[in-house]
């Protein structure tokens, strides 16, 4: 846990350092050269660190332990700061669609430049480091929120390529590249916003994960040989793991140690698959039929 905590906090504060250093650079060149365009790159960059410092303060949350106020755990401050981050990329790419479509329609006044592309290629550069560390941590953390600051990475290195296609269209004579690349992937960059805050809400609302992921689960329980069925099996999100519930009939005639083993190792089993976090087990004695009885009841395999 602490490892993880650590790693989620390095990768948090590379965002925001290289979220800034690209607004300081593309600010700065856009100021001194007049130019629109990248000072415009720029004033988008703005919300990449704001949502870089929430998913910092936010998202360190669900690294701590249980608390007498959130006796569950933190999981639910992950997938809120990814939610953030999705409402700021459909932002980002409705203001990138005006941008587009009030420069198709007054025209480009922005000059080409070297410094222009040398900044641009700074900014890609910048943005591909982010990404890809991004990327890298979080193959083994696994984390809605860094999933969601790599998208927005990402989605900066389409936008500040946009921006460099115009640049490069002025330089042979042909501005309205600018425009209508932008308005291209202004339309990428509202998509991926509309993913990651769809994906995030699902989380938020304890929704039930996929079939193929509680059958899984399921067939983890009944493969146990003291399992005689199962029912009321009940499988949701908390946060973005996941917290499953279910009764399962036994023997009757076992001991209280070994229904309680029982009940230990059925717990191990089902939190060894991810991303279950937490299980909540009901044992049942056999020949009540509570699991034949039920709608969703599941009997061992034969010969179990």
């Amino acid at each position: 846990m602490a490892d993880t905590r650590e790693a989620f906090l390095k990768v948090s504060w590379m965002n925001v350092l290289l979220n800034a250093l690209k607004i300081v650079v593309e600010g700065s060149i856009g100021l001194l050269t007049g130019s629109i365009a990248l000072t415009a790159d720029a004033a988008h960059s703005v919300a990449d660190p704001l949502a870089s410092g929430v998913v910092l303060i936010w998202g360190r949350s669900v690294h701590e332990d249980a608390d007498d106020s959130h006796p569950h755990g933190h999981d639910r401050f992950e997938p809120l700061s990814a939610l953030f981050v999705g409402g700021m990329l459909i932002l980002l790419g409705l203001k990138l669609l005006y941008d587009s479509g009030h420069s198709l329609l007054t025209g480009v006044t922005a000059e080409y430049s070297l410094w222009l592309v040398a900044g641009l290629l700074f900014a890609l550069a910048d943005m591909y480091v982010c990404y890809w560390y991004t990327q890298y941590v979080n193959q083994e953390l696994q984390l809605p929120s860094l999933r969601a600051l790599a998208a927005d990475s990402l989605n900066d290195l389409y936008t500040t390529g946009a921006a460099l296609v115009g640049v490069l269209g002025m330089a042979v004579g042909y501005p309205v590249f600018d425009p209508v690349a932008g308005g291209i992937v202004s339309l990428l960059v509202i998509h991926q916003g509309i993913e990651t805050s769809r994906e995030n809400v699902q989380y938020l609302a304890d929704s039930a994960p996929p079939k193929s992921e509680q059958k899984e689960i399921k067939d983890r329980i009944r493969e146990h040989p003291g399992v005689h069925g199962i029912h009321d099996f009940v499988a949701y999100y908390s946060g973005h793991v996941i917290e499953v519930e279910f009764h399962a009939e036994v023997d009757r005639g076992l001991t209280v140690v070994e229904a309680h083993d029982i009940e230990s190792e059925l717990r191990e089993r089902v939190r060894d698959i991810e991303p279950v976090s937490d299980v909540h087990i009901h044992l049942d004695p056999a020949g009540l039929g509570e699991w034949e009885d039920a709608n969703d009841a599941t009997p061992a395999p034969t010969g179990s």
